[in-house]
Parts: structure tokens; C-alpha cells; sequence
């Protein structure tokens, strides 16, 4: 799960650099919102990971 996690924020932080560095408008826009579709993703798999951990005693940090 955290590795899931990780490339979430890698996959969102390379559509955050697609739209700084594209003079396309259109692509620009659409970078930035499949960017923040990613970080709301990250939130969702953050909270789930958050819940497993306290409901799962095998999931909890050492």
C-alpha cells in the first residue's frame, strides 16, 4: 500500500511538471487536472492506509 502510494505522488508530481513545462494551454489544463485527480487519489489511499493500520494490528508501523 505504501509502495502504491509512492508512485501516486511520483505519477502526480509528473503531471504537475508536464503542465509547467507544456505552452500548450489545452495540455496545460488537462496536466493540471489529471494532477489534482492523483493528489486526491493519494488522499484516498493515505486515509485507507491510515484506517488499515489502526484496524489491523499486522498493518501497524514498528
Amino acid at each position: 500500500m505504501q509502495q502504491t502510494i509512492a508512485s501516486a505522488e511520483t505519477v502526480a508530481a509528473n503531471l504537475k511538471s508536464f503542465a509547467l513545462e507544456t505552452q500548450d494551454q489545452q495540455a496545460k489544463q488537462m496536466f493540471g487536472q489529471l494532477a489534482q485527480t492523483m493528489d486526491n487519489t493519494v488522499t484516498t489511499l493515505q486515509s485507507r492506509l491510515n484506517y488499515i493500520q489502526q484496524q489491523e494490528p499486522q498493518y501497524r508501523k514498528q
